[in-house]
């Protein structure tokens, strides 16, 4: 087998329906690659002694899914060894315990597809126009990115 058959991809998807773990990580599956590194971002029940019904997600999706586009060539960029890229996030509702974002991302080691990782979740959070709504027992809340540039340039 040759390196041609095996060609970097960048696999990004934003929609409403159930994300799969499975899924999402035989995506970045290669031959050439002894790690896949995953990060799934679930809904939690509580956020500051409030208890969390769901999350609610809207994006402005084109220009989500150029953002992430930006991350994978960032990624590729610093971590020149990392071969498949996976960013699936959900929009719409998301049930306690499901998943609203699972990132992976394979590589030859695992050092390099952890550390892509997590610069994929933190930029991600920090750079994406994709916006969370807190879903309480007699009220909502939305919340902004502590990480998030434009959040913060007011500041």
């Amino acid at each position: 087998m040759d390196g041609s058959e095996d060609v970097p991809k960048d696999f990004i998807k934003l929609k409403s329906e159930k994300l799969s773990v499975d899924e999402v990580s035989e995506l970045v599956i290669s031959p050439y690659c002894g790690a896949v590194s995953l990060f799934i971002g679930t809904t939690r029940n509580n956020f500051e002694g409030k208890n969390v019904i769901r999350l609610e997600y809207e994006a402005y999706t084109s220009m989500a899914e150029t953002e992430i586009k930006k991350i994978c060539r960032d990624i590729r960029q610093k971590w020149p060894s990392v071969k498949h890229i996976a960013v699936y996030h959900r929009l719409g509702v998301v049930p306690i315990t499901e998943a609203s974002v699972i990132i992976a991302v394979s590589s030859p080691h695992r050092a390099e597809s952890l550390e892509a990782v997590m610069y994929c979740i933190n930029t991600l959070k920090a750079s994406v126009p994709i916006w969370k709504k807190e879903i309480y027992e007699d009220e909502y809340s939305w919340k902004e990115n502590k990480e998030c540039f434009w959040a913060n340039s007011e500041k």
